[in-house]
Parts: C-alpha cells; structure tokens; sequence
C-alpha cells in the first residue's frame, strides 16, 4: 500500500516570507529564518495521521545568482532539525532553465511520490502561491491555499481550500481525513 503525503512549500507556509512591495522573498539567511508559530504543532498534528511531510521549493534566486545554494540548504537543514519533515526537495531553476522541477509544473511532486512510495491523489499541498496550487493541480493532489493577499495573481483555478494561515490549512487536511 503506497503512502500519503503532505507536500509543503516552504517560505510563506513552515516560516515566514519576506515581503517587498507586495511580493515574498525566501530569507537571505539563517539568521532570517522565522518558523511560522504554528509549524511545529501542526506537522506533529499530521504526522501523528500517518502522513509523510516533504517540503517541496522552488529557490531561483540560485540560478539568479542572488543566493548561495548552501545557504539555502543550510535554512532546509535547521527547518529539518526542529519541525519534523521527512524530506526536502528543492528546484534551485529559474523560468528559463525550462526545467520540469519548478512549480507551477509538478516535478518535485511526482519525484516525492517515486522516491517514497507515495500515492498522490490521497495526498495534499500547502502553499500561498499560485505556482504551487498550480503544481499540486498537475500532480493529482488536494491543495490549499493559505491566502496572504501577495500582489500577484491568485490560484486559477482556485485551490481545493483558501486559508488565512498554516493552523487553518492543517485543520482542514485533519476534516478530511476521519
């Protein structure tokens, strides 16, 4: 029997985006990182359903050249050591590398499911961009849509629940499974 799983993007959903002039932006380093106040209650609240957590990021600004790819896998690394996470995968693309890995396509989701035996339609995302909606809708997943009002478009078609937070995104994947 394949497992299940709650893919998770990661700024914006387990610790807080920066926001610039209505758009949100990764932390430049660990000493940014804020892991949001209900992340850790509520991936225990998932686990304890028997569900697998993988963060699943798109980080351009690798490709970009306004990042260090170690930094950003040393930010994966604290998340992983005080939320309990099985796995990160990461596209470290931008748009022009036309890679299936970067959401809005479904790569890192597909991969997930392959690495760890997952069956994707008992499956769920969190996210609060519309690439991430989009990602999960490909990949045959349940998705929800932790709304924060960025200045950019919203989820079309719209995720399967929009939620103002993480603690809501949890309670509703929790509602679904009895």
């Amino acid at each position: 029997m394949s497992e299940r799983a709650v893919f998770l993007d990661r700024d914006g959903v387990i610790n807080r985006a920066r926001v610039v002039a209505g758009r949100p932006h990764p932390p430049r380093s660990l000493d940014e990182l804020e892991i949001v106040p209900e992340a850790a209650a509520g991936l225990a609240e998932l686990k304890s359903l028997g569900f697998r957590l993988l963060v699943v990021s798109n980080q351009p600004d690798v490709a970009r050249g306004t990042q260090r790819r170690e930094i950003v896998e040393q930010i994966n690394a604290e998340l992983g050591r005080v939320l309990p996470i099985d796995g990160f995968l990461t596209c470290f693309h931008d748009d022009l590398a036309g890679c299936d890995c970067r959401k809005p396509l479904p790569g890192l989701l597909v991969t997930g499911a392959a690495r760890y035996g997952l069956d994707l339609a008992a499956s769920f995302l969190i996210g609060d961009r519309w690439r991430d909606i989009a990602a999960g809708r490909q990949a045959g997943v349940r998705t929800v849509f932790i709304d924060y009002r960025y200045a950019e478009p919203r989820p079309d078609p719209s995720a399967d629940a929009t939620v103002p937070d993480l603690a809501n995104a949890v309670a509703w994947i929790v509602a679904q499974n009895p």
